[in-house]
């Protein structure tokens, strides 16, 4: 199917490449007809006459229109675009979808079977919206991948072709000169990673470090925190300054180690299986909300007099998100009107007893947590649970493992919410909390949350949950993001990095 070019506002677009603003960058990128070479907006090259500028929504876009990245700038290596993250419609989900890998083993007729449409009405959408279909996206994503680990880690080059999804040494080969203009061996050298001999093989686990960029500001107290209060024994933990845990993925297991630096997030992965990686990385980068716009977010709920000083204290927090929606899901019905470390304490249990054992070769991780399916073997009884949390934890595992209820990257939000709403036991701060932190959802708003209510009262706020739902009508679309300002007006340890 032909792709239709479009454009975005180009006056706006033009005043953001004029003043260089970093804001912009992954929102769309900009491509220069007398260089054919497209560039991010914050480039810092002399911008070219306004006549030889053309606008693209999408880095697949320009690549369709031939033109190469920027050796300079590196669009390819910015931020993801906030609009995948903010956006329940088919476009961002099949966004998310195709960003987790999932179209590297089905194709197209994979990704439009996970939305629920035809593959021509998926083609449709994305080329109308985004000037290429679903092929050309991934097809990009596969190139930023490839270019991650060629300039990052000493993987001999034909696994760096298998890990980032190309079928074959030679379509890898054409796509990296086409977008990059460097063969793979010239982009390692020009970043010094250059090694000479023979490659090592590849070990049973793979060891990778790689950067993951995101827009400033990050607030990483509260996010790291939060993650690290919660954290599930043998699942997570916080060790040397990093946020550690285990991720369960398509093809094996990952432990990954992310430790925030100042102008990007460290992520030291060990990866069982290199076809997971593209999801691995897709999935760190969600967990840790890198995606997110900080400046607008802040710009709208700074203007709520009440939350403005928390903002100037704290700018560019981050809502803590997941590596896997059902484990949170799960999870938060352990963690109903109980304490953090209650909670922590039955999901430790419960991975420890029915959780797929690991080997972490630093020593402090041993399992991963429990799939739904084997869950619902477990004798309820064993559950230090009162009755009524056990059959909601039953039924949510038996809806989950059945696939009767959908908290993917590509599930309809609302209809997530209304399914989940019909399990019994799940009330309005459940499933405003998997909104929230397994849906991704920025305006979800679990308006009875006691430590947001908390928050609310140190604000000078309502505090009663109508009273605060009917405040926050303002703070839309980013209600999300107020609640990780109002649990930072309290003195709960989420709050803080572990000393």
């Amino acid at each position: 199917m032909q792709a239709v070019q479009i454009q975005p506002d180009r006056e706006r677009c033009l005043r953001a490449v004029q003043a260089k603003d970093a804001r912009f960058d992954g929102w769309f990128f900009t491509a220069v007809r007398t260089t054919g070479i497209y560039c991010r907006p914050s480039c810092p090259v002399a911008p070219p006459k306004p006549e030889n500028m053309q606008f693209f929504p999408s880095a697949a876009a320009a690549h369709q229109a031939g033109y190469r990245a920027c050796k300079r700038c590196r669009p390819d290596a910015s931020p993801g675009s906030p609009e995948w993250d903010i956006r329940a419609d088919l476009v961002a989900r099949a966004m998310r979808l195709i960003a987790d890998g999932v179209m590297d083993d089905g194709g197209v007729p994979a990704l439009a079977r996970r939305l629920g449409y035809s593959v021509r009405q998926v083609e449709r959408q994305l080329c109308a919206e985004l000037g290429a279909g679903p092929l050309a996206l991934a097809r990009a994503q596969r190139a930023q991948t490839a270019r991650l680990l060629i300039e990052t880690t000493t993987l001999p080059l034909g696994d760096v072709a298998f890990a980032a999804g190309f079928a074959s040494i030679r379509t890898f080969n054409d796509t990296v000169r086409q977008v990059f203009a460097l063969s793979p061996s010239e982009l390692r050298e020009r970043a010094g990673r250059a090694r000479g001999g023979r490659d090592s093989p590849t070990p049973a686990l793979t060891q990778l470090t790689l950067r993951l960029p995101f827009r400033a500001p990050l607030q990483p107290d509260g996010l790291f925190g939060h993650l690290a209060a919660t954290a599930v024994p043998g699942v997570e933990e916080w060790r040397d300054g990093a946020y550690r845990r285990t991720m369960r993925l398509a093809h094996g297991h990952a432990i990954v180690a992310l430790r925030p630096e100042h102008d990007h997030v460290s992520c030291q992965l060990s990866i069982s299986d290199l076809r997971d990686l593209a999801s691995a990385i897709s999935r760190c980068r969600r967990l840790l909300d890198l995606d997110a716009d900080p400046i607008a977010i802040d710009e709208l709920l700074s203007a709520d007099e009440a939350l403005a000083p928390q903002v100037r204290k704290g700018p560019g927090r981050r809502v803590p998100r997941t590596v896997d929606a059902a484990e949170f899901a799960l999870r938060a019905v352990l963690g109903q009107q109980v304490s953090t470390a209650a909670a922590r304490t039955h999901a430790e249990r419960l991975a420890a007893a029915h959780g797929d054992p690991v080997d972490d070769p630093a020593g402090g991780l041993s399992r991963l947590f429990p799939e739904p399916s084997a869950l619902l073997a477990i004798d309820q009884d064993s559950l230090a649970l009162p009755r009524s949390r056990r059959e909601s934890f039953t039924a949510l595992a038996r809806a989950l493992a059945a696939g009767q209820l959908d908290l993917g990257l590509g599930s309809d939000w609302h209809e997530a919410r209304e399914r989940l709403a019909t399990v019994p036991g799940l009330g309005p701060w459940t499933v405003e909390t998997i909104a929230m932190r397994a849906l991704g959802d920025p305006d979800a708003f679990p308006a009875s949350d006691l430590g947001a209510r908390a928050g609310a009262r140190l604000a000078g706020l309502p505090d009663t949950a109508a009273a605060l739902t009917a405040r926050a009508a303002e703070w839309r679309p980013w209600r999300s993001y107020a609640v990780q300002y109002l649990w930072a007006a309290t003195e709960h340890a989420i709050n803080h990095l572990p000393d």
